[in-house]
């Protein structure tokens, strides 16, 4: 059995859980919820995720391929069965929507990690050389090609990995981001003026 963490604040008691325990009932008491239940939450947490930026086009298209084929599988098993579920059936969709509801948890809080914070903190970087006049037109330019291209080449890795980077795509844009990072330097330091 999972050991559940608990924050009490105030008069308030927080449970924190793990993705699978969205399986489970808040309390002994409650009963489970039912296949119909579990799948409209997780398309709830699916919706939430696009609409708060948390989950990518490449992963909420992998999620969303998922839980389609969940829905096929459990139409296959219910025409087998005269449109009712066995127990072993309802127990291998449940260990399916587990797996799933993990996937959710880790897509929706992969966040934009180190590859995506770096994007923001050159970003900001070569606007604040934008507005002290420290970088010219012509080297913003260059530097928000070279950008651009990191982008492009990021964009690239993830199609071909649905939706994630490897680390060793995480590494390669790290280096990319490094050259980046100096070119900024280089360019703001350069004594030349707006």
């Amino acid at each position: 059995m999972k050991v559940m963490n608990a924050v009490l604040t105030g008069a308030a008691l927080f449970v924190l859980s793990t993705p699978a325990m969205f399986a489970q009932s808040a309390t002994t008491n409650d009963p489970p919820q039912t296949i119909q239940q579990r799948k409209e939450n997780q398309q709830d947490r699916i919706a939430q995720g696009v609409q708060s930026g948390q989950l990518t086009a490449g992963e909420t298209k992998n999620l969303e391929t998922k839980e389609a084929g969940l829905n096929k599988e459990e139409r296959t098993m219910r025409s087998e069965d005269g449109g009712h579920l066995t127990a072993a059936d309802r127990a291998k969709l449940n260990n399916q929507q587990n797996r799933l509801s993990n996937q959710i948890y880790d897509d929706k809080h992969n966040g934009p990690g180190e590859v995506g914070q770096r994007k923001e903190n050159q970003q900001d970087r070569i606007a604040q050389g934008i507005k002290s006049g420290q970088l010219t037109p012509g080297e913003t330019a260059k530097l928000e090609k070279q950008q651009q291209g990191i982008n492009r080449e990021e964009a690239g890795m993830r199609e071909a990995n649905g939706g994630k980077l490897t680390g060793a795509d995480k590494k390669a844009l790290n280096q990319q981001q490094n050259r980046a990072s100096r070119n900024i330097y280089n360019k703001k330091h350069n004594g030349r003026r707006q």
